[in-house]
């Protein structure tokens, strides 16, 4: 079943289905509509949780079978997750998924796959085919540049704020698309404005004071290949007292868009027309185009894995330190990031 993510709040709160699957390029999107259904999973007694990363080297798809097939000592349901963020499971995906498909029921455990962009081919494999008959597919789009206004006037109204049009035109414009940027600048001009109508003067004021240290001109100095610079601006974050998991969620976002770019342009798709076809503002194709130049397919995955580990770390669930990680990943997207990596990605 096709769910939208503005649907799927209420399609949860009807049934908790034995499969999701949500994909996109967005992460902010794709990671809030994951977190309601890991609530939603929590709540119908899925206390337990087990995580399947399909982007590292050393996964064996064996592992889903054996995870699913194991008792657990502490849960009587369980949430699995699945992470494939090439969006493509390959032959050998393929078929453990339609194996555990084909003994998925409802009230057992539930299987929660989180996937980047999946083409339209895709849409029409068996593996995607079972999970939209016995579960739920939901798409992520992130809003097109004309869009931006509309979608950030209906965050805002959500959190309680009354924007002016020419102030959300403002603010879709200096956040060039980027919706973690977006909704960090609606949570600011929230504390800043209280119950009052937002203008476009306070828009302006609030997001100019964020530029000494910007998360996002931490990512563009990296994709520039800047790497003194990104590494400046990440330790002027961390003295900030910027939240590591808000630093990997923008990092993630655009490897993740020059990952597929990059699986593009090794397909023989020239780097411009990729580029373009990606729908990346304007103001940042040269940025972007920077960093394609300099990586492979093969390297941004090890990179992901990177940003996954110091995620891990951010949220405890995997030792060492998140900014060691992430000063890292700066200086490797600021370089060509073939240099050996001492962590385990």
């Amino acid at each position: 079943m096709r769910v939208y993510p503005e649907q799927l709040g209420a399609e949860l709160e009807r049934q908790l289905r034995p499969v999701y699957l949500v994909s996109g390029d967005e992460p902010l999107l794709v990671q809030e509509c994951a977190d309601r259904i890991r609530a939603a999973a929590r709540h119908a007694g899925c206390s337990e949780r087990q995580v399947f990363d399909a982007g590292e080297r050393s996964f064996d798809w064996l592992e889903l079978a054996q995870g699913a097939g194991s008792l657990s000592l502490f849960a009587e349901r369980r949430l699995l997750e699945l992470r494939i963020p090439s969006g493509k499971p390959g032959s050998e995906g393929s078929k453990a998924l339609l194996e555990y498909l084909d003994d998925a029921a409802d009230g057992g455990d539930v299987l929660l796959i989180v996937a980047g962009r999946i083409d339209k081919a895709s849409t029409s494999s068996k593996w995607y085919r079972a999970i939209d008959s016995i579960g739920a597919t939901v798409t992520v789009w992130p809003p097109r540049e004309g869009e931006l206004p509309r979608w950030l006037a209906q965050r805002a109204g959500a959190m309680g704020l009354t924007v002016e049009r020419d102030a959300l035109d403002l603010l879709a414009e200096r956040v060039e698309g980027n919706l973690l940027a977006a909704v960090q600048e609606l949570e600011k001009l929230r504390l800043l404005a209280g119950d009052q109508p937002i203008d476009i003067q306070r828009v302006g004021a609030a997001v100019s004071d964020n530029a000494r240290f910007s998360v996002f001109a931490c990512v563009d100095a990296a994709l520039a290949g800047h790497g003194a610079d990104s590494l400046r601006m990440l330790q002027g974050l961390r003295a900030e007292g910027t939240q590591p998991t808000v630093v990997v969620w923008a990092l993630t976002r655009e490897l993740q868009l020059l990952h597929g770019l990059c699986l593009a342009v090794e397909a023989g798709q020239p780097p411009g027309q990729a580029v373009a076809a990606a729908r990346v503002w304007k103001s940042r194709q040269g940025l972007v185009q920077a960093a394609l130049g300099r990586h492979s397919a093969d390297g941004c995955a090890r990179l992901l894995r990177l940003a996954g580990h110091g995620d891990g770390c951010a949220k405890g669930y995997a030792q060492g330190s998140p900014w060691e990680a992430l000063e890292l990943l700066v200086l490797a997207l600021a370089d060509r990031g073939e240099a050996p990596l001492p962590l385990p990605v």
